[in-house]
């Protein structure tokens, strides 16, 4: 069994140039539309309730915050670190256009500069699964990605479809994960999942 034994905030920073030394180079990086449920998934990911601010202002993060993330192995007691980074939500029609342009364009340089990331996770809210944004931050993840990175698309608040309506999304989404941080669903293999390509980069390395 895998476990996230330990979380805590590092730093926030404006850009890439305000970005802490990642020491394990193990960036896992979280982004999401705004209110899509990514400070709810980090809290319930790490079983620490307060790690991520959830705000009930959609927008109205607009830094990348680093959280220093401990896993272990409850087999072999072998422990791998990382950093969670939570990007600030993008999409939302509120912001100012001269601060979503320079929060955007801070976004895309550090997705498309940083190499020490490991995984890009997007979130998608499973209720509006073909929103046209979603669609173009996947494709430029996929332009974006290098052969050593890889893209988990997950699909939040599946409590909220039915089983008819989760079968449907499975069947037009077949490689992506679903989860609910309310009711703890999914949230287990998530961290597998990390874990075990945290632990493919290192037999790379």
């Amino acid at each position: 069994m895998i476990e996230i034994v330990d979380a805590k905030f590092i730093t926030s920073a404006p850009n890439l140039d305000g970005a802490p030394p990642s020491i394990e180079q193990n960036e896992i990086v979280f982004m999401a539309r705004s209110n899509v449920g990514k400070s709810s998934l980090l809290n319930a990911l790490t079983n620490h309730k307060g790690l991520a601010k959830v705000s009930s202002t959609p927008g109205k993060t607009r830094l990348i915050n680093y959280f220093d993330v401990t896993f272990i192995n409850r087999e072999d007691s072998l422990k791998s670190f990382a950093k969670f980074v939570d990007l600030p939500g993008f999409g939302y029609a509120k912001v100012a256009k001269s601060i979503k342009y320079d929060w955007e364009r801070n976004l895309t340089d550090y997705i498309a500069s940083r190499k020490q990331i490991k995984i890009f996770i997007h979130l998608v809210d499973c209720r509006h699964p073909f929103l046209d944004i979603d669609k173009s931050v996947s494709d430029f993840l996929l332009e974006c990605a290098n052969p050593t990175q890889h893209i988990f698309q997950i699909f939040t608040k599946i409590d909220k479809l039915n089983q008819k309506e989760q079968t449907e999304l499975r069947r037009d989404f077949p490689n992506a994960l679903m989860v609910s941080s309310s009711k703890k669903k999914g949230l287990a293999k998530i961290v597998t999942l990390i874990y075990n390509v945290l632990k493919e980069c290192e037999n790379e390395d």
